[in-house]
């Protein structure tokens, strides 16, 4: 079936098997490989995008029912000249990332997420990101970037 999506601002438009998740069709139709996969079964968040501006798993949504929607990956956070989006901005700085793999799926949840609860406390970043999980146990830091971010410093 052809599936004709906008990420990141681009029309992509791509002949796709029905059967194809989401993760793969940004990944393998698309070329987006910031969109990890991790688990495939919604247990790690690795492969987080938004979905018209809500965070969804994208191991668990078919490319099908994305058709005509507006994605945004990791890859269109950061601004055309390069500048991070200030979430990636505060991770860099507060060091937020270990190996990297979970960072994607933590920076696009954290999108959505502090859109919706601008000033959070630290209990509730916490419970925000229940879904998305770090290997690495860098959980302090990145809830330490998230709550710089949400208090409008400087991300230090």
């Amino acid at each position: 079936m052809q599936v004709t999506v906008t990420v990141n601002g681009r029309t992509e438009s791509h002949e796709v098997e029905t059967r194809t998740l989401l993760v793969h069709y940004l990944r393998d139709a698309c070329g987006l490989t910031g969109t990890n996969i991790g688990c495939d079964t919604t247990s790690c968040g690795a492969c987080t995008v938004l979905l018209n501006g809500e965070s969804v798993k994208s191991c668990t949504v078919l490319a099908a029912q994305a058709d005509g929607e507006e994605i945004t990956t990791i890859e269109g956070m950061a601004s055309p000249d390069g500048t991070l989006h200030p979430i990636q901005e505060a991770f860099r700085e507060h060091h937020g990332l270990q190996c990297g793999y979970c960072t994607p799926g933590m920076v696009m949840a954290l999108a959505s997420f502090l859109k919706e609860h601008p000033h959070p406390t630290e209990a509730e970043v916490r419970e925000g990101l229940e879904g998305n999980l770090c290997r690495c146990t860098g959980y302090h830091n990145i809830v330490q970037a998230a709550l710089s971010v949400a208090h409008g410093g400087s991300a230090s």
